[in-house]
């Protein structure tokens, strides 16, 4: 302030020096002429400064003017390093915006933030697909205007926001399961988080299916031991009859043995997801191991034809590949009549990969079932498949042994024609 003064004073000074010079030399006129004349320089000179930092400043760019010499130096100096450490603050708290704004975009769930008012302040592109928003056009408006669900609307009224909400039939199709639950924040803010929960909704019901069929199938054999043990114990049979019943006895027993021991081979897949071992498997021993189990399970009752096509063997894990390819040869014979024709290959098709190959004369699967085959207790028939000894796990066990050995299963039927089962197998899981 002092150095202002100062300044000010001196240019006043040199002005009243011009004056009266002029005023000894040429009259008052002309004194007065040069006394404004000295005074006005600096006026002048403010008025340019000026005007060029109202013409930087209205183009955003004060920190790249030139400075000025003088008194105006320094205030445009420090002008320029106070916009200067604004502009740096400003740009890094953009980026720590942008930051979160990608990470909330990043994140598998909906996010969306209400204010007060339950009005949409900011959501992610995820909560736009579950909820079907679009936030340029709904931003600022009451979520509950949008979402119009009933238990939403009331979750929302009654701002008790301990416990989660399930809505079901959601996102575009109608086909998710989503839960939601809102934090508060902020001055009276809340964050909605929403989680997609169809897959663990899918996983609970495909675990209480499985638990009702593994009941199912276990009861029947129960039931028919038990009716058994209480007729034998009950009544002084002959010993033919008794003989007769210990046999029905030990068929219920096998078959819950059987039942055991797929649901066990079963486990032991779902668990192992890594891809199976790479040892060579002699397709001529597999093959000859399948021909004397398949005659032995059909009893005489059916036409066989074994054909090994190619040389190449197989790389995998011996147990599982016998247990696939047993379980498609035992699944034609017992869907085949008697007196029917069952063809098992293996062969190199024309793009180099390997095929084994069942193909039987039995009475075919209508198309809408085919998609669900291998589905766990999934049957056709159900009836004749409980006559014949089927688990109903045979083909869920093909399945998961194909995808351990990076192989395809695929189903050729036609109603009253019979049916086809190829495992496809990659080119890079054969050896010559």
């Amino acid at each position: 302030m002092i150095s202002a003064l100062a300044r000010f004073a001196f240019i006043v000074f040199l002005a009243l020096i011009a004056a009266f010079i002029a005023l000894f030399n040429w009259g008052a006129e002309w004194a007065i002429c040069i006394g404004i004349f000295f005074l006005s320089i600096p006026l002048v000179n403010s008025y340019i400064n000026l005007a060029r930092l109202r013409k930087y400043a209205l183009n955003d760019s004060i920190e790249n003017m030139l400075l000025p010499s003088g008194y105006w130096e320094e205030v445009f100096f420090r002008l320029q390093r106070l916009v200067k450490n604004l502009k740096l603050k400003m740009r890094d708290v953009e980026q720590q915006h942008n930051h979160f704004i990608e990470a909330f975009q990043a994140s598998p769930n909906g996010i969306l933030m209400l204010d007060g008012d339950d009005q949409i302040e900011w959501c992610n592109s995820i909560a736009e697909s579950f909820f079907g928003l679009h936030y340029k056009r709904d931003v600022m408006q009451r979520i509950n205007f949008l979402v119009r669900r009933p238990e939403f609307i009331q979750y929302l009224a009654k701002r008790n926001f301990d416990e989660p909400l399930l809505m079901e039939r959601m996102g575009p199709d109608s086909s998710l399961s989503l839960m939601l639950q809102a934090f508060p924040f902020g001055d009276q803010r809340h964050l909605l988080l929403v989680q997609n929960v169809t897959d663990m909704q899918k996983a609970d019901a495909m675990r209480r299916d499985f638990v009702a069929n593994v009941s199912h199938e276990m009861r029947t054999p129960i039931t028919v031991l038990m009716g058994f043990l209480e007729t034998v114990q009950s009544l002084n049979l002959e010993k033919n009859q008794r003989d007769q019943y210990f046999e029905m006895m030990m068929s219920q027993a096998q078959r819950m043995k059987s039942l055991v021991e797929d649901l066990l081979t079963l486990a032991n897949l779902e668990a192992n997801s890594l891809p199976a071992l790479n040892n060579e498997v002699n397709i001529k021993t597999v093959m000859a191991l399948l021909k004397n189990d398949a005659e032995a399970l059909s009893q005489g009752k059916h036409t066989f034809s074994f054909e090994i096509l190619s040389s190449e063997n197989l790389l995998g894990d011996e147990r599982e590949i016998l247990s696939a390819f047993s379980n498609l040869v035992s699944n034609a014979i017992r869907y085949t009549p008697d007196s029917g024709a069952i063809e098992v290959r293996w062969r190199i098709n024309a793009h180099g990969q390997g095929e084994f190959i069942v193909m039987d004369t039995g009475p075919g699967i209508a198309p809408e079932h085919l998609s669900r085959l291998t589905e766990r207790f999934y049957r056709v028939d159900r009836s004749r498949s409980r006559d014949t000894g089927g688990t109903g796990l045979g083909l869920a066990i093909v399945k998961h042994i194909a995808s351990r050995h990076q192989a395809q299963l695929l189903i050729e039927s036609t109603p009253g024609k019979g049916s086809k089962f190829i495992l496809r197998f990659p080119k890079e899981r054969l050896s010559t």
